[in-house]
C-alpha cells in the first residue's frame, strides 16, 4: 500500500481491520490454561478423596476388629448400683483416714485408684518407663478384695455366665471426678490374663480406642472407636480390643463423678518387685598410712583418758602458774639483794 493510506504493510491493515482476533486468541489461550488448571485441581482432589477414602476404610476396618473383641451387657439395676456406690463411698472414706496399706491407694489429679488383691507399678512409678516394665507389688502390700466386691459384683457376673468361678484375684476401683481421665494404654499383657472386665457406676461415660494424647494443654485425637458405657453396664475386653489397640477415658467424657470396678486375674509368672534386693558390695577399706611400728605398739596399749579433751587447757594453766611463780621469786630475790646492799653500805659508812 501507499503511505497515503496510513499503512506501509498489508498485515498492519488487516490487524487494524480485525482487532477482535487478538482478543479472541488471548481468551482462547486463557480458557485452555484455565481448563488445564481445573483438570489438575480435579485430579489432585480426586487423589485426596481417594486417600481420604482409603484412610476411612482402614479406620472402619480397625473399628470392626475392635468391636469383635468387646462384649457389653447391662447387669445391675439402679437399686443394685446404688448399693455398690454406697460401698465405694465407704472405701473412699476409709482411704481418706489412712486405714489401708501403703500401696492400696494411689492418688492422682481428678482420679483415685484403690488396689485390692494385687497391685502393680505403672506410669511415673516405674524405674524405667515403657510397656513391659510394670511389676506386681510383693504379696501382702495391698489389702485383700473386700467381701462386698465378691458378693455384690463378682457373684452376679459369675451367675450370668460373664465370669468364670474363681477367675478374679485383682480388683481395682477407679474413682473419677468431672474432667478426670486415664491416658491411652494397654493393660499389661505380661501382668494380666484376658478377659478384662469392668463395671461402670455413678454415671454414664465412654471408652475410646486408638486415641493419642497431647499435654499442656491436654488434647486428644479422634478415636478409632467411641464406645458408650452406661451406669450398671459391664464391658468385657479380649482379643484385638484388649491386646492390639490402646484404650482410654477422655476428659470430655467424664461430665459427672464416675467410678469403674476393674476385675482381672494376674498371670502366675507375672514379675514382682524384689522385696530383698541384693545389697551392694562393700567398698574396700583404705590402706593404712605408714607409721612407726614401735609407736603403733605403744598406742595400742594406751588407755583412754577421760580428761584428754581438757588437757591442753590444764597445761596452759600450769604454764601460766609457773611463769607467775618465777616472776615472784625473781622479785623476792631482787628485794633481798637490795636490802643486803643497803645494810652493807650503812655499815661501811659507820666505819668511816
Amino acid at each position: 500500500m501507499s503511505a497515503s493510506g496510513g499503512f506501509t504493510d498489508l498485515r498492519q491493515k488487516l490487524k487494524a481491520m480485525t482487532p477482535h482476533r487478538d482478543e479472541l486468541k488471548t481468551k482462547t489461550a486463557d480458557r485452555s490454561n484455565g481448563g488445564a488448571k481445573k483438570r489438575k485441581y480435579r485430579e489432585e482432589s480426586d487423589d485426596d478423596d481417594a486417600a481420604a477414602g482409603s484412610d476411612q476404610e482402614q479406620r472402619d476396618a480397625e473399628a470392626r476388629r475392635v468391636k469383635s473383641g468387646i462384649k457389653q451387657a447391662t447387669v445391675f439395676s439402679a437399686q443394685e448400683c446404688a448399693l455398690i456406690e454406697q460401698k465405694i463411698d465407704e472405701v473412699v472414706a476409709k482411704g481418706d483416714k489412712g486405714l489401708y496399706r501403703e500401696h492400696t491407694v494411689d492418688r492422682a489429679p481428678l482420679r483415685n485408684k484403690y488396689f485390692f488383691g494385687e497391685g502393680y507399678t505403672y506410669g511415673a512409678q516405674l524405674e524405667r518407663r515403657g510397656p513391659g516394665q510394670e511389676r506386681l507389688y510383693p504379696r501382702g502390700e495391698v489389702d485383700e478384695i473386700p467381701e462386698w466386691v465378691h458378693g455384690l459384683v463378682i457373684a452376679p457376673l459369675v451367675a450370668g455366665g460373664l465370669l468364670a468361678e474363681g477367675f478374679v484375684n485383682s480388683a481395682v476401683i477407679n474413682d473419677y471426678r468431672p474432667g478426670g481421665c486415664i491416658v491411652s494404654h494397654v493393660d499389661p499383657i505380661h501382668i494380666f490374663e484376658r478377659p478384662i472386665v469392668s463395671v461402670s457406676l455413678f454415671s454414664d461415660s465412654a471408652l475410646c480406642f486408638g486415641c493419642r494424647f497431647q499435654f499442656k494443654p491436654i488434647r486428644v485425637s479422634q478415636p478409632v472407636l467411641h464406645l458408650p458405657v452406661h451406669r450398671g453396664s459391664v464391658t468385657i475386653l479380649s482379643g484385638y480390643a484388649a491386646d492390639e489397640i490402646t484404650h482410654c477415658i477422655r476428659p470430655q467424657d467424664i461430665k459427672e463423678r464416675r467410678a469403674v470396678i476393674i476385675l482381672r486375674r494376674t498371670r502366675p509368672d507375672a514379675p514382682r518387685l524384689d522385696t530383698n534386693p541384693p545389697s551392694p558390695a562393700p567398698l574396700p577399706s583404705p590402706a593404712p598410712l605408714p607409721s612407726d611400728r614401735k609407736t603403733t605398739h605403744k598406742r595400742s596399749h594406751r588407755r583412754a583418758d577421760p580428761d584428754a579433751a581438757h588437757r591442753p587447757r590444764v597445761l596452759e594453766m600450769d604454764k601460766e602458774e609457773n611463769r607467775v611463780s618465777r616472776v615472784r621469786s625473781r622479785r623476792d630475790y631482787s628485794s633481798h639483794d637490795a636490802q643486803r646492799d643497803s645494810s652493807t653500805r650503812r655499815v661501811k659508812m659507820r666505819r668511816h
